[in-house]
């Protein structure tokens, strides 16, 4: 039995796993990959990578502790957590089975997909899923927002200070209502084409063109990024039936990552902390196993 399985091997689970082995646990990291997003860089014609600061640095320096370490790590999926005496086990999708006294889930989230055609070939091309982390990007330049959530209308909000002009393609009324909603309407740097979809992307090396209809009337948007802020799915399939969900899904937790049920702590984009951010992963993943090591000392 471990002392600790990782669920997730993006910036907060790289974070818990190492600081666990730095604490000289037997620790259990299992994930797809490592990194998670950071994997995915967005690439824009007009800045080159040596000039931006992004997530993947910070990241790598995590992977570089962990990677070479086979005994603490499975490249596998994790489908469910299960209780059992002393703690829990892990089923995943390859079909085995690690038994732990404590667990972090730190599985991450991830942005709703269109599914259009181009989406898939200029993804990260021009086009991605988090205005956030690259609205500075942008100043005095011509972005788009896909999406009618409070998601997508903080994000126009964001972009709207920085660059020239933004739209937003709203497929509905959705949240324009509400208080960041009405500010986004009476700003003269903003358009909003509520009720309209986006049929496709169109581009060259980068997405460049997004072709939108509306009762059958069809038009294309030019713009030098495009945002897909349609919703983020928290992956936490494998403990829903364990610990306690918000409504979108999101693990709740507490000041110190622990999720209400003992032996399980959360961690990143997984849980309702704020803000979708690499370094708030980052610090969320140290909290977490910091804490699992003081349930592990009194417990264990």
């Amino acid at each position: 039995m471990y002392d600790l399985i990782v669920l997730g091997g993006g910036p907060a689970g790289l974070t818990a796993t190492s600081y666990a082995l730095r604490k000289r646990l037997n620790v259990l990291m299992i994930t797809k990959d490592l990194g998670g997003k950071t994997n995915y860089r967005l690439q824009l014609p007009f800045v080159e990578k040596h000039l931006v600061i992004n997530g993947e640095e910070t990241v790598n320096r995590f992977v570089n502790e962990v990677e070479y370490l086979d005994f603490a790590r499975k490249f596998d999926k994790a489908e469910k957590v299960e209780r059992q005496n002393g703690g829990f086990r892990v089923h995943t999708s390859a079909g085995d089975t690690y038994d732990a006294r404590a667990v972090i889930v730190a599985t991450g989230a991830i942005g709703t997909l269109m599914d259009v055609p181009g989406e898939k070939e200029f993804m990260m091309r021009g086009l991605c899923y988090s205005a956030v982390s690259y609205a500075p990007l942008f100043i005095d330049r011509e972005v788009c927002v896909i999406g009618d959530s409070k998601l997508a209308l903080r994000s126009v909000a964001e972009l709207a200070h920085i660059a020239k002009r933004v739209t937003l393609v709203a497929p509905t009324h959705g949240e324009l209502d509400s208080i960041l909603g009405r500010k986004i309407l009476d700003d003269p740097k903003v358009e909003v084409l509520e009720g309209y979809r986006v049929e496709e992307v169109l581009g060259d090396s980068h997405a460049r063109k997004l072709v939108v209809s509306q009762d059958g009337s069809r038009r294309e948007l030019e713009a030098e990024a495009f945002f897909v802020e349609l919703a983020l799915k928290p992956r936490s399939e494998a403990v829903a039936d364990l610990v306690p969900l918000d409504d979108s899904g999101r693990i709740k937790i507490d000041a110190t990552n622990q999720t209400g049920v003992d032996g399980i702590f959360a961690a990143g984009d997984v849980t309702d902390v704020f803000a979708e951010q690499v370094l708030i992963a980052v610090g969320e993943g140290a909290k977490a196993a910091l804490t699992a090591y003081e349930y592990l000392l009194e417990k264990f």
